[in-house]
């Protein structure tokens, strides 16, 4: 006793204490420190520490008379430690040889007087200190005499800083420390705190069922605020890693003192209400957020979701001031026992009861508003308690409500219930143990009568119908009730479980909710808190920098791409055969598209193309029929039927181009188109060298008309055709034309066209016309003067103009163009260039013959008529 005496004296005086008691070196033990009448005892072979925060002062060494906040909620859970002790004893199948006492201290809720109270359990305190006026003023007492045992495990604290002061004052002592409140999942480190023990899950669980739970309502956007300390700290450090995996962001994160100053209560609420959540979740006790509530009252900010923790989800000392503003609250509660056997009648107190204890006359002199007679408080001294009036005798506590005897919500009282029972269980091993094959140094068994306090480890065990258990950091498993408060009819607050959160079941099981017995604030449907609105199928999410990743723009996707889920972080393309419809939420079948001849433009073209091959033919008819005329033969007859015949031919290759391509058909197309313009080209070709050569001929000496006569003339037509006959079957032997399927990315149409094969081929049999051409526009140039009522030359050179118009403008749209509108400019090119040849060289010859037919209807065979001379 005297060693650990010293050592706690030590410690004491380095923490500044002046309240600890040492031994000297006659073994006299002194004790400093003020009476201190706020404990229960009793005795027996193991007495079980308890630290609990009945009062809460702003200074741990305040004199004691002068009064601060008293919770009966807590002195709740004490009577139920006592009740819980008094229970073993009474249990023969449990302890049968063992008597549990009990050293039950209040800790003022505060660093100091946790330190105090703990030093005091386990360094032991000789009766009669709590309230002997020799401990009071210092006098010495025989070490030996020492009557208050010293206990090896201690229940406590409640607050999580709290018990990290504790463990870490005690650490070295090896004193196992069993929470009933602290959840700071920082306890949980076995490197730092290997004595810890609780029956409170751990934060970790807590926030795992938080996140759960904003995301269950798709709340992405939610305030989040604590008061600073470790527990707050750690479990806003926790959410916010916990957050992340379900896309949840914090509008922001603001810590309050713990004794809030109206200035840092003002900056907190300006900054809830500058914020867009809708949604606040708060880590604290229901004290520290009084003044919060308060504030925002006074300022009408309501329509707020409150998210409590399991520090302030259930009490309900709150409603009556601030009941507008937590309507709708929801919070994890602890679990909570539907009824632990005898609390009830054992809360019940009577003015006796009450006298023999100074914690037990403090509540009773505060619910009645009277002062007992005899009472060991020391509160009662005074000046507002001077002003009470004696109780009268007649004061029923069953008679009005007080947190102290409420037993709907037995949920810390449980966990308290449950450290005891852990602590007996213990016990129960070591009684059970067999030398030899015990659990510590070689096989040994601890002696539960002088039990050492490293030997007390987690066990398994069953209460009230539940099986209890802990993992390897000594943290329960977890499981939570969802809770919701309710506005009864009459006003009052209704605690109403709307689901659970059960850690041992899998994700997506694990929370359970339902939402149909939920009252939101206000009774209006479940509030709606998020940064960015989320974006619907068909748009993206984008970023927006600078800021978290729940504030985003929502863009449409790109040409090509589709998104068909909510908030879809990327647009997926379509694939080569379907395109995105008008939502862009889903890809369609891409429409095929060739030039056909059910639509208007294939009807037109088609129509115009046999409309020139008829009025080609009309003309050969007319010029056949008026062949022996003067007019006909002398222009070249032979020729110009073969120019009209392949002009016909012309107009009819137009009709190639429209319809669903195929390989034979692109096979045919180009080749055909090539011939039949060469065919015409080298006709007029032909005909203009015959003119030439014909005057060139009236010159003496010079008999050149020998080698242009009719087989010459047709000669020179096979001759020219055969050169773009060679290119052609030079191309459809290499590289032929084949039906392509054009489905590029950026397009909704498929398109079915006739692919060149090879450009260079394509090209050189255009050139080739155009070579031809050429030739044949300078020939006419040329032959253009030459005096002869017949020569038609004029009329091939500016014919051979049109045809250059044509062609050189078809060449860049031809390339600028796509699909079934390439086919169109081509059909337009070679319609265009056939009936330039066709009106310029022919139109003039049946003009003069149709008028000829008007003016001399019975001349026949004449050279000069209606002014027209030979």
């Amino acid at each position: 006793m005297a060693h650990l005496s010293a050592k706690v004296l030590v410690l004491g005086l380095l923490l500044g204490a002046d309240w600890v008691c040492y031994a000297t070196a006659q073994d006299v033990c002194t004790f400093l420190g003020e009476k201190d009448t706020n404990s229960f005892y009793q005795e027996g072979d193991v007495v079980i520490g308890g630290l609990f925060p009945v009062h809460r002062c702003s200074v741990s060494s305040l004199p004691s008379f002068q009064r601060s906040p008293f919770s009966a909620r807590t002195l709740r859970w004490m009577r139920t430690m006592i009740l819980a002790v008094n229970e073993v004893n009474r249990q023969r199948d449990l302890l049968p040889s063992l008597t549990l006492g009990f050293h039950i201290r209040d800790t003022c809720d505060q660093t100091c007087g946790s330190l105090r109270s703990s030093l005091l359990l386990v360094n032991g305190q000789p009766d009669g200190v709590a309230g002997s006026e020799g401990a009071a003023s210092g006098t010495g007492w025989d070490c030996a005499s020492v009557h208050r045992a010293v206990s090896p495990v201690i229940i406590g604290d409640a607050a999580s800083g709290l018990s990290m002061a504790v463990l870490k004052t005690l650490g070295s002592f090896h004193i196992p420390l069993v929470s009933y409140f602290a959840s700071c999942s920082c306890l949980s480190d076995k490197k730092q705190f290997p004595t810890f023990m609780r029956t409170m899950p751990s934060d970790a669980f807590q926030i795992r069922a938080m996140a759960h739970l904003v995301r269950y309502f798709n709340w992405t956007w939610v305030g989040i605020i604590g008061v600073e300390s470790d527990y707050a700290r750690f479990a806003i450090q926790l959410f916010l890693q916990e957050s992340i995996k379900y896309s949840v962001c914090a509008a922001y994160v603001h810590f309050y003192p713990i004794n809030i100053s109206p200035r840092s209560v003002m900056k907190l609420v300006d900054t809830i209400q500058r914020s867009s959540s809708r949604v606040i979740l708060n880590f604290s006790a229901e004290l520290e957020l009084q003044s919060i509530l308060r504030e925002c009252q006074r300022r009408n900010v309501t329509g707020l979701q409150w998210i409590a923790s399991e520090a302030w989800s259930t009490a309900i000392s709150l409603w009556g001031e601030f009941g507008d503003l937590l309507t709708g609250t929801l919070g994890f509660a602890i679990r909570k026992a539907d009824d632990i056997p005898g609390l009830k009648e054992y809360l019940t107190l009577g003015p006796s009861d009450c006298r023999e204890s100074a914690l037990l006359a403090e509540f009773w002199e505060d619910t009645f508003n009277c002062r007992l007679n005899g009472s060991l408080n020391i509160h009662s001294h005074s000046v507002s308690s001077n002003n009470r009036e004696p109780c009268s005798g007649k004061e029923n506590l069953g008679e009005i409500y007080t947190t102290y005897g409420d037993v709907s919500q037995l949920r810390v009282s449980y966990n308290v219930y449950k450290a005891v029972y852990l602590i007996a269980h213990a016990l129960q091993d070591m009684s059970n143990c067999v030398a030899g094959e015990g659990p510590f140094f070689n096989g040994t068994c601890g002696n539960p009568k002088h039990v050492q306090s490293w030997q007390v480890s987690l066990v398994k065990f069953s209460t009230l119908g539940e099986d209890v258990s802990f993992d390897h950091n000594g943290d329960p498993i977890a499981s939570y009730d969802l809770m919701n408060w309710h506005r009864g009819h009459d006003g009052s607050v209704q605690l109403v479980k709307v689901g659970f959160y059960d850690a041992s079941l899998g994700d997506g099981q694990n929370l359970v909710i339902n939402e149909s017995v939920i009252q939101w604030p206000h009774n209006t449907s479940a509030a709606r808190s998020v940064c960015s609105e989320s974006c619907p199928p068909g748009t993206r999410i984008a970023s927006r920098k600078g800021e978290p990743a729940c504030c985003f723009d929502c863009i449409p996707c790109a040409e090509g791409e589709v998104s068909n889920q909510t908030d879809s972080l990327n647009c997926l393309g379509c694939s080569n055969i379907t395109w995105p419809n008008e939502a862009r939420d889903y890809c369609v079948p891409k429409t095929i598209e060739f030039l056909s001849y059910q639509e208007s433009m294939g009807i037109i073209l088609c129509g115009v193309s046999t409309f020139g091959a008829c009025a080609s033919l009309s003309v050969l008819a007319v010029f056949i029929t008026n062949r022996h005329t003067p007019i006909i033969r002398g222009n070249n007859m032979e020729l110009s039927f073969l120019l009209l015949l392949f002009l016909s031919v012309c107009f009819l290759i137009g009709l190639l181009f429209i319809g669903e391509p195929s390989d034979w058909l692109c096979r045919i197309r180009y080749p055909a188109f090539g011939l039949s313009f060469v065919l015409c080209i080298s006709c007029l070709l032909a005909k203009t060298m015959v003119v030439l050569m014909a005057f060139r001929a009236t010159i003496p000496r010079r008999d050149v008309m020998k080698w242009f006569g009719p087989t010459q003339q047709r000669s020179s037509v096979l001759l020219c055709t055969g050169i773009q006959g060679l290119i052609c079957l030079f191309w459809l032997l290499s590289t032929p034309p084949y039906a392509s399927v054009n489905t590029g990315p950026n397009s909704s149409t498929i398109f079915i066209e006739c692919a060149m094969g090879s450009e260079v081929a394509f090209w050189c049999v255009l050139g080739y016309i155009g070579f031809l051409a050429c030739l044949c526009f300078i020939l006419a140039f040329l032959a253009r003067k030459l005096p002869d009522n017949f020569n038609e030359t004029k009329f091939i050179t500016f014919s051979m103009l049109i045809f250059f118009a044509v062609w050189i403008t078809f060449i860049p749209v031809y390339v600028s163009t796509a699909g079934k509108f390439t086919v169109a400019v081509h059909i337009f090119a070679i319609l265009a260039s056939a009936f330039g040849l066709l009106l310029c060289i022919f139109a003039p010859k049946c003009y003069i013959k149709l008028k000829q037919k008007a003016c001399y209807p019975k001349l026949n065979h004449t050279y000069a008529f209606c002014g027209f001379g030979l």
